[in-house]
């Protein structure tokens, strides 16, 4: 008989939650119409096993290890309105706190049931350390939610400064490969622009890769720049990085003033951000720059255009 096929992720969630009997067969949605009238279910007592239970919303407090660092407002309302229609699939999973209860894996869910002020969610409620915690946090964001790669890595460099882990003991525990981990890792050393970039998804880790065989600093910068302005591929991007390594002297760029500069920039993004209430990138040089501004479907894209005063 052929070998089972080894999950992505190793173990994933189902091997680092403890087992246990859900109060009603895995996998059934629990209609948004009946929570919102639903009564707690009263708290287990500190020795009963972990199981499923529907817990109020408020007693509920995000983890500090979500290796998440946003969630997209459009994103959000989606999962509000599709919990709303079709009811909630897939419990959250919490430890508990004293009186109350920390979130493990789930946020999104949870965040949506805030919105829809539903007061109690299903939740599975299992005992776990700090690391296990921050494992399966992860471990769901990988395999559930798309965390970007930015975000992919500061999960990894939390378990592994956090906990006391080695890069392997990190890479075991979510079931990623060593090599997976640490080229993951490698991405924090880039500066704070390029990584914000990145974040966007402006560039690629492709690019970032080409960018981390810079050195860094100034000709790092400026090849970001240039990748970005020209939509260069990964292989247009390898290609000027070699041609920038052969190029004698160092790139025509300000060195005293590129912080500035970026602080300048970076500001301006902020703003734009704020007033459009989306995801907003600058691309500036003295010559010429970009604006780029997210989206997310139809109806984001005209409340865009009804911000910005233009008809559609």
């Amino acid at each position: 008989m052929p070998a089972s096929p080894k999950s992505r992720l190793g173990r994933g969630l189902g091997g680092l939650i403890a087992a246990a009997r859900p109060a009603q067969p895995a996998g059934t949605p629990v209609p948004a119409s009946n929570l919102a009238v639903a009564t707690p279910a009263p708290l287990a007592g500190p020795d009963a096993a972990p199981g499923f239970q529907e817990i109020a919303v408020g007693l509920v407090d995000p983890s500090p290890y979500q290796a998440r660092r946003e969630i997209a407002p459009e994103q959000l309302r989606e999962l509000a309105e599709s919990i709303r229609a079709e009811g909630l699939l897939q419990p959250i999973v919490v430890r508990r706190q004293g009186e109350r209860f920390q979130l493990i894996a789930g946020e999104r869910r949870w965040r949506a049931f805030q919105l829809l002020k539903i007061k109690v969610i299903p939740a599975r409620l299992v005992e776990a350390s700090d690391a296990s915690s921050a494992a399966i946090g992860l471990i769901e964001n990988l395999q559930r939610e798309g965390l970007n790669p930015l975000e992919e890595a500061q999960g990894y460099a939390s378990l592994i400064r956090d906990f006391d882990l080695t890069q392997d003991t990190a890479a075991e525990r979510v079931g990623r490969g060593r090599a997976t981990v640490a080229n993951s890792l490698r991405l924090l050393s880039l500066e704070a622009e390029l990584q914000g970039y990145l974040a966007k998804g402006l560039l690629s880790v492709g690019h970032a890769k080409v960018l981390l065989g810079i050195e860094p600093g100034a000709s790092r910068l400026v090849l970001a720049r240039r990748i970005l302005e020209g939509g260069l591929s990964v292989r247009g991007a390898e290609k000027a990085a070699q041609a920038s390594r052969r190029a004698p002297g160092s790139p025509r760029s300000e060195r005293g003033s590129r912080p500035q500069h970026a602080a300048a920039v970076a500001g301006i993004e902020r703003k734009l951000t704020s007033h459009l209430g989306a995801r907003v990138a600058v691309l500036h040089t003295a010559r010429r720059g970009r604006i780029i501004i997210e989206y997310r479907g139809n109806e984001d894209l005209q409340r865009l255009l009804e911000k910005l005063g233009v008809e559609a």
